[in-house]
């Protein structure tokens, strides 16, 4: 029977390392200039603290000889225009709006969004959203561009590399990319019509502006605590098409400075990661069998005296340890030591996914100090 588990484990690590290694895309370094329209835009809600390294990012990219930056300050409280504006320092790629306020039945994210899509100049033919923690690479919004269109797809999320540093960082973060990696078959993500097939990270999206618009837009999504896997299966539900890529080369991102924050935002939003708690239950249970009980079983099985198990289990974790790795490596992230500690990480998830629901059921979920749930 633990042999079985090793080989379920194994099953899955081989599929990290064809998706990581196969259809993963990986956007072109030396990209050529992008001809057509494009216009960047960038949501902030109190901002003031990290917005600066984003936005000079985004005033240096080369390539898009038209590129706009779209700039919506959320009803921020901290002085995150002023900081804009100082930054910007009048250059006229660049406009700055203030966000109206929220809408009834629309969420924080769905509705600056729109607002900025609003913004946008007619003509751009692609939206490139960039949240305010990301950092891109001077080469970064070309590549992506040149990708999006090359995968002939409607919507491109480019995953950028997360840049950890806590102990809680390193133990939750690279469970993002290790999932998607691990269970979603990317290239049959990218040919289904399913809905239900889709993935989409909001840090750096691009999509279309005529697919965009076809989907119904951020419309389509108002009231999505994952607005960004929500507006992935509008674009499917519309006709479109969806892929993803291997952002780590073009863009960096500290999601969160501190532990609270991290609880916090994985709080806000795994609730809806799952859907409804009874398959939440099942999808936590699996990964504890595979990934959490095999390094006490086989101490356990060592003690006990039964060699034949305590074998199958280390395996089992060792099999475990190598998918994390073989994602960390493909997605630019830290492996080493962390990658030991998976059991551990796959537990942590386990417990802020519990917290999530509890706190939704007593309608305490709140984010930027907005509810969300």
């Amino acid at each position: 029977m633990t042999w079985l588990l090793a080989l379920a484990v194994a099953a899955l690590t081989a599929h990290t390392y064809v998706n990581a290694g196969r259809w993963l895309r990986r956007p072109p370094d030396t990209p050529a200039p992008v001809t057509e329209p494009v216009a960047v835009l960038l949501p902030l809600r109190d901002e003031a603290a990290r917005v600066t390294p984003c936005l000079r990012s985004l005033l240096a990219q080369q390539g898009v000889p038209g590129l706009r930056i779209v700039v919506l300050d959320d009803g921020s409280t901290d002085g995150t225009a002023d900081v804009v504006r100082a930054v910007v320092a009048g250059d006229p790629r660049v406009t700055l709006h203030t966000g109206v306020p929220l809408a009834d039945g629309w969420l924080g994210k769905p509705h600056a969004c729109r607002q900025l899509a609003r913004h946008a100049d007619p003509a751009a033919r692609v939206l490139v959203f960039v949240d305010a923690d990301v950092v891109l690479a001077p080469h970064a919004v070309a590549a992506a561009v040149t990708t999006l269109r090359a995968a002939g797809a409607t919507l491109l999320s480019a995953y950028p590399r997360i840049l950890v540093s806590s102990v809680a960082d390193r133990l939750v973060q690279p469970l993002l990319q290790w999932l998607w990696l691990t269970f979603l078959p990317l290239r049959a993500m990218e040919r289904s019509a399913r809905p239900s097939l889709a993935a989409a990270g909001g840090q750096f999206l691009l999509v279309d502006r005529a697919g965009y618009d076809a989907a119904g837009g951020h419309d389509a999504v108002r009231d999505r605590v994952l607005e960004d896997i929500e507006l992935a299966r509008a674009v499917k539900r519309s006709g479109g098409r969806i892929a993803m890529a291997d952002g780590s080369a073009l863009a960096r991102c500290r999601m969160y400075d501190t532990w609270p924050e991290l609880r916090d935002g994985y709080t806000k939003s795994l609730w809806a990661s799952f859907g409804h708690p009874a398959g939440a239950v099942a999808v936590l249970a699996l990964l504890l069998l595979l990934y959490t009980v095999p390094l006490p079983l086989a101490v356990a099985a060592a003690l006990a005296g039964t060699p034949a198990v305590a074998s199958a289990a280390l395996v089992a974790y060792l099999l475990g340890v190598a998918g994390r790795v073989v994602s960390a490596r493909a997605t630019g992230g830290r492996w080493w030591p962390d990658a030991l500690a998976h059991p551990v990480s796959v537990v942590v998830l386990g417990w802020l996914t519990v917290r999530s629901y509890h706190l939704r059921k007593r309608h305490r979920l709140s984010w930027r100090g907005r509810p969300v749930g």
